[in-house]
This record gives C-alpha cells, structure tokens and sequence, in this order.
C-alpha cells in the first residue's frame, strides 16, 4: 500500500470532498512518485458525463476548459477515444446522449445516474460479477473501461515493459469517488500493486 507523503494522508479541501497524497512504495525511474487522490462523497458529489459528440455541449476542449465552462470541481478525461478525439472504444453513454453503443470485451462499466434513489447513486460493474443486462437498465450514465482490479480485488493486469503516467477512477469501501492520478510512470501491474 502506498505511503502517506505527510503526516496526515488526507486533507479535507471541503464538506465531503478530501485530497491525498502517497508516496508509492516502489520509487519510478521518473519524476515524484506520488500518488494523487481526489476523494468525494457521493453525498456532497455527483458525477456528470460530458461529451464533445454530443450537439449540445462541446468542442475538443482541455479537461481545465471542460472543467471551467461546465463549474466541475474536477475532471478527467471519461475514456479512451478512437482517432476522431470524440467518440470512446467502447459503451458510453448518458440519458441524452449515446456516444458508443459497443459493449467491448473489457469488464468494468462506471454507472451512474441511477433510476432510482435506494440504489447506489454511483458503483464500478464487473461483468464477470453482475448482472451487467439488469444493472444496465437501472442507470442512465454508463462508461466502459479496462478493468484493473477484479471484484474479487485481484490484479488483472500482467507484468509488461510499457510504463505509463495513469489516471484512474474507483470507488472506496464507503463508496467515495476517487479520482486518481500518477505523472510518474509505472506498468499497470506496478501501480495496480501500490
């Protein structure tokens, strides 16, 4: 588990809304090493799925413009795209918008949004899990993305030689929202094991 960087991990920047910062365990051959997680409460905060396809909301815009124009008190890019910089590689979409009706092989789909309010107001699907046919109907915002860590919590990824700087969504054990970021650059199997 990574290291706290200060003596208090976790600083409180407002109600339900906390930043922390860890030193990863293994040192990268670049750059800080630190880890840098955003955490909300879902009952402070919400998610909102902005995308430059859809008519009504946008152009290529940075993640700081995204963020300014629309008032977010965060963001990070919701996907990976295909060449044309707007559409995702697979399911995306919201209660107004599709932006990819392609559900991929990948196993983890972000919902939120829900249709009603006794359920989760924002949870990671496993596929291999849940019933992703049911779960499906009962959210209106749905995103597909490369599963990291399995429901079971294993490391689904296998050692590589490719390092990368990551950005990477999860949910607590509260069902807090992270939003995590690493600029230095690790294999996924490396991080995933922070």
């Amino acid at each position: 588990m990574a290291n706290s960087a200060e003596p208090s991990a976790w600083r409180n920047l407002e109600k339900g809304l906390d930043v922390g910062i860890f030193q990863a365990p293994k040192k990268s051959g670049f750059g800080d090493s630190l880890i840098r997680i955003l955490r909300a409460d879902t009952a402070s905060f919400g998610l909102r799925l902005l995308n430059t396809s859809s008519k009504d909301q946008g152009k290529l815009w940075s993640v700081k413009d995204w963020a300014n124009r629309n008032g977010l008190v965060a963001a990070i890019n919701a996907s990976m795209y295909q060449k044309d910089m707007m559409s995702s590689v697979s399911y995306m979409r919201t209660r107004q918008h599709t932006n990819n009706t392609w559900v991929s092989k990948d196993k983890t789909i972000l919902a939120f949004d829900p249709d009603d309010k006794s359920l989760l107001p924002v949870r990671i699907i496993d596929r291999d899990c849940e019933d992703f046919g049911t779960l499906r109907k009962q959210y209106g915002t749905m995103v597909q993305s490369i599963r990291m860590v399995s429901c079971h919590g294993k490391n689904m990824w296998k050692q590589q030689k490719k390092m990368w700087s990551i950005a990477a969504i999860g949910l607590d054990h509260q069902d807090r929202i992270l939003f995590i970021h690493v600029r230095s650059p690790y294999t996924t199997y490396d991080f995933i094991n922070t």
